[in-house]
């Protein structure tokens, strides 16, 4: 018997997009807005009905739960210490942004203007400004901010007394509050504006894909896992995917679209003899097209998360042990919509400079008055706040490579955290700067109490291992697919994303990021998406 006879044939599309997270929904929205267009979503996680991932501070239950994480490891890091660190992406539609920090954040002015030299023609601040806001919704008219988009941001609907009190902590330092971060230089410190629609997490399924999901010209198909890409010379004609023990063939007429994410995007390639033509062999895979940038170029942001028992305030951590206070958030989520549950993972931010030698802030603090040892664990039973601090322009860059020829394996990612001498002193440069914030006079009523790293660390090599012990990904892979100029061997696609050497294969998801932006991941990620649609839609 013939494998082929084995294999059921799906059909045509116009247009074949792989993943449904926060580029994949804004593309299927797009390119099926014509109903001329044919256009096929494919989602290897499930349908986004989990109830934990509607609810704000749901977060806790999703990140580490194989119903909606895809339960991802790292490779055992050394500047972690030796450890292999979870590596959350969500597995269901809606991708990530089903079950990430809600934040929206566009980073700086000078990081799209530094893709634009790497070779990123129209990808310029100015060149991206339009589509942040044709898929923004914002709470109020404002100059640079849209309301006419799907992707609800609003303030957040709590706030905390210490908190407000770490924001008077900033300004004695020195750091200035600020309204709005996404201006394009994000110093300052203020709560985080989230992605919510009165109190309710907006992702980028409910935004882009909800209100179009009965098109009759777009299907999307949940539980599909891509396989293979199939080509023709310099184009992919077909596709392979698994779903409910068989195996399917679809065609594509016009293009493909792998919007699968950082991991999903190169795994997806490099399965199909696309990468690194030794790498590739080493598994059995027969090469298509030596391309060595792909899996490379793996940027994160790692936060380091320096934490404080406090006294004389309330913090999540006293009410997560309270019967009687969980049933009172309970009740205000159910009859208002909000309380502690419309929290994201991080309320209050802070960019700043960990050092004057650097133009712009480099540091992004995420600040929780809360604690715990990690996702989807207890909070701790006393009263504290966590002072979460990330570089935002790191040095070091790692890889995702396949484990096997199997498309069911995980691949192996390794970030290669905290390998470059500047990293490594940004990081004990940045839990100065938690100290600094915490040791103020505003601060001074609460009693900080530092328990990570802890206060007796002072040296800098002591420091430096601390900080690979205590700190964890922010969840923001990008850069494996990166985008540059023909002359960059390294580059993946180039500046309409198109894969090299091939007519109608783009990737189209953080993975094209040549540097990772100076904040948060998610927002920018929707903004590719809109630049990309109109690529394509303007041919």
């Amino acid at each position: 018997m013939n494998k082929n006879d084995l294999i059921e044939h799906f059909g045509e599309f116009d247009y074949i997009i792989v993943g449904s997270g926060s580029a994949g929904s804004v593309m299927a929205n797009r390119l099926s807005l014509n109903p001329k267009n044919k256009v096929l979503l494919l989602e290897a996680g499930g349908n986004d009905n989990y109830h934990w991932i509607n609810i704000p501070i749901g977060y806790l239950y999703c990140i580490g739960n194989p119903k909606v994480d895809w339960m991802y490891n790292t490779a055992k890091e050394q500047g972690l210490g030796g450890r292999s660190i979870g590596y959350p992406r969500g597995k269901v539609l809606g991708g990530s942004s089903s079950i990430n920090g809600m934040i929206y954040m566009r980073g700086q002015s000078r990081d799209y203007d530094l893709w634009r030299q790497l070779g990123g023609t129209g990808w310029g601040w100015d060149d991206v400004i339009p589509y942040f806001l044709k898929s923004e919704n914002y709470h109020k008219d404002l100059p640079g901010h849209s309301q006419n988009g799907e992707m609800k941001v609003e303030k957040p609907r709590i706030s905390w007394e210490i908190l407000n009190a770490v924001q008077d902590a900033a300004d004695e330092i020195g750091i200035p509050r600020t309204e709005d971060f996404n201006q394009g230089n994000n110093e300052g410190s203020g709560y985080f504006e989230v992605m919510q629609k009165k109190g309710v997490r907006w992702s980028a399924s409910r935004a882009f894909l909800r209100p179009i999901q009965n098109r009759k010209n777009l299907k999307i198909v949940t539980e599909a896992h891509v396989t293979k890409l199939e080509f023709s010379g310099d184009k992919v004609i077909s596709l392979l995917f698994h779903k409910s023990k068989k195996i399917f063939r679809v065609r594509a007429s016009k293009e493909v679209i792998l919007s699968a994410g950082s991991i999903g995007s190169p795994q997806i390639m490099m399965l199909s003899g696309l990468g690194d033509s030794d790498e590739i062999r080493e598994h059995g895979i027969k090469v298509e097209k030596h391309i060595p940038g792909i899996g490379k170029n793996l940027q994160d942001h790692l936060q380091i998360r320096t934490a404080f028992k406090v006294k004389n305030v309330k913090t999540l951590n006293q009410m997560y042990h309270s019967y009687l206070s969980l049933g009172k958030m309970g009740l205000e989520y159910l009859l208002f919509k909000r309380g502690p549950l419309t929290m994201a993972p991080s309320q209050f931010g802070i960019f700043t400079k960990s050092d004057e030698r650097f133009d712009t802030p480099n540091i992004e603090f995420h600040i929780q008055p809360l604690s715990l040892d990690k996702f989807g664990d207890p909070l701790h039973n006393f009263p504290a706040l966590t002072v979460s601090v990330c570089n935002l322009r790191p040095k070091s860059r790692g890889t995702v490579s396949l484990t096997s020829s199997n498309p069911m394996d995980q691949p192996k990612i390794a970030p290669n955290y905290l390998a470059d001498p500047e990293d490594k002193e940004v990081a004990v440069e940045s839990i100065k700067k938690a100290r600094n914030l915490m040791a103020t006079k505003r601060m001074s009523i609460f009693e900080p109490d530092e328990f990570l790293p802890g206060k007796n660390i002072t040296k800098h090599k002591d420091l430096l291992d601390e900080a690979g012990k205590i700190s964890t990904t922010i969840f923001h892979p990008v850069g494996t697919a990166k985008m540059g100029l023909p002359s960059d061997p390294m580059s993946v696609v180039d500046h309409k994303l198109r894969v090299r050497g091939y007519k109608n294969l783009r990737v189209v998801d953080g993975s094209i990021m040549p540097v990772i932006t100076s904040g948060n991941t998610h927002a920018p990620i929707t903004m590719i998406a809109e630049k990309a649609s109109d690529l394509i839609l303007s041919k």
